[in-house]
């Protein structure tokens, strides 16, 4: 979260100033901005403390901090979650569609796919059949990228696709 300088800890001798609706008033010394603020029950803002003059806004800064935080909390959890689809050498017809169903949805919410096969035992030395039978199911998908191709390794087959 980004540090906002407020009210009297702004150094800054003129600032300029935006109201709590945006409009831009010019540029004021900055007790008469602190008056201004003071005057609504608001706080002074500095939100560019790199330009000349500083600018700073007129603003609920507890308001600000809870909107900052909620839109973020809001972008994490949008943010492209990785969802695992496992698949086995002796998965039948019926379930590769379900999981094809399974991983159109999860597309279409935005997130990644980590598709994987787990060969145990005896099925490991059938990497070749396990690796067509993900090439296959990957070819039936419609509208996907490769993330990442198919990794092999220790008996585990791995890819990550996308939209």
């Amino acid at each position: 979260m980004k540090y906002y300088r407020i009210n009297n800890r702004i150094t800054a001798r003129q600032v300029r100033l935006i109201d709590e609706n945006g409009k831009h008033l010019g540029i004021f010394n900055i007790e008469e901005a602190l008056r201004l603020a003071n005057e609504k029950n608001l706080d002074l803002v500095e939100i560019s403390p790199k330009e000349e003059p500083p600018v700073v806004k007129i603003m609920d800064f507890g308001k600000f901090l809870y909107e900052m935080k909620k839109k973020e909390k809001g972008l994490k959890k949008k943010g492209k979650e990785m969802k695992t689809v496992r698949l086995s050498l002796r998965v039948g017809k019926g379930d590769l569609e379900v999981k094809k169903n399974q991983i159109l949805k999860f597309l279409e919410n935005g997130h990644r796919i980590k598709i994987e096969m787990i060969l145990k035992g005896r099925e490991k030395i059938h990497s070749d059949l396990a690796k067509k039978i993900i090439d296959e199911f990957i070819k039936s998908l419609p509208n996907i990228k490769i993330e990442q191709q198919l990794l092999i390794q220790d008996g585990r087959l791995t890819t990550i696709i996308s939209r």
